[in-house]
């Protein structure tokens, strides 16, 4: 299948979704402000916020909301970050527990002004969590630390339940979607995690819409079955606002079913792939299945 520009100025309805409500959305969002947090689900304009929050699934986003890159697709504020708060573990811990969740994710701006890229902050904060709720598996999106091997080993070595990096987008587009990133590179943290742990589990995710070739998606698919990535989220770009890059086209909800027909005969665990997915969409599944399957078979 080709990339017809097929954009229209209405979103198809299968890219409908619920506006935020309900009890159990306002008491996690009234704890978070109380606890001075940022989820990932509010500054990145999911759209799954009610249906996560409705069932007790969010994801923190630690380090403030203010981010040192400028990808062309993410509604989170770019600028100087503000000093780390290096309580923030602690906090988001206490907000875990106060949960009870079985499941948490963990991510994060990009902070390129710091030595270790906030890697410490990861690990303390899955440490924190772990002393308060052991039973809970802690997965963490991760931003490239530029290659560091050292930050991504302090995460490592905290033993995150899940490690994910995500690609984002196929290489020909990585110069207008994220300008400040690599997709070698990309590559290369993935790898390594598997390198400095052979029984992590990793994961990564790509948006469809912003102009890729379907056969390109593929094709980065490929390489990431060569890294030997478990799991793979893909999902529609929606523009946030007027001066994000555009979508090129609305990706029919068939074309997502033949992307985890595809991904799951290339041998990934797990493929979740449709239109209103995102990275931490049906984490907690995902988490309950891959971490008790035998270790012969992860």
């Amino acid at each position: 299948m080709g990339t017809k520009n097929i954009m229209s100025k209405r979103k198809p309805p299968w890219l409908r979704s619920k506006l935020p409500s309900g009890v159990a959305y306002h008491r996690l969002k009234k704890m978070m402000r109380s606890q001075k947090l940022h989820t990932v689900c509010e500054e990145a304009l999911c759209p799954n916020i009610d249906e996560c929050w409705t069932r007790g699934m969010a994801t923190f986003l630690l380090m403030g909301d203010i981010c040192t890159r400028s990808c062309g697709f993410c509604y989170i504020k770019t600028g100087r970050p503000n000093p780390l708060d290096e309580d923030e573990p602690r906090r988001i811990a206490e907000t875990v527990a106060l949960m009870n969740l079985k499941h948490c994710v963990l991510t994060s701006v990009t902070r390129d002004e710091l030595a270790d890229g906030g890697a410490h902050i990861f690990a303390n904060t899955i440490c924190e969590i772990r002393q308060r709720l052991p039973k809970c598996s802690v997965e963490v999106l991760i931003p490239d630390f530029k290659d560091d091997l050292n930050a991504l080993k302090i995460v490592m070595d905290a033993k995150p339940a899940i490690l994910n990096h995500n690609i984002e987008t196929v290489p020909r587009l990585y110069r207008t979607v994220r300008p400040q990133a690599n997709y070698q590179r990309s590559l290369h943290v993935l790898a390594n995690a598997k390198m400095l742990d052979s029984e992590s589990v990793t994961k990564t995710g790509i948006m469809v819409g912003l102009g890729e070739h379907t056969e390109e998606v593929f094709a980065v698919m490929e390489d990431l079955c060569k890294h030997a990535v478990d799991v793979l989220t893909i999902g529609q770009y929606l523009r946030p606002t007027k001066f994000h890059l555009p979508v090129h086209r609305y990706v029919h909800p068939d074309e997502f079913q033949q992307f985890h027909d595809v991904g799951m005969q290339m041998g990934f665990k797990w493929v979740e792939s449709a239109p209103l997915v995102r990275s931490s969409y049906h984490a907690d599944e995902q988490a309950a299945s891959l971490l008790h399957m035998p270790a012969h078979l992860k």
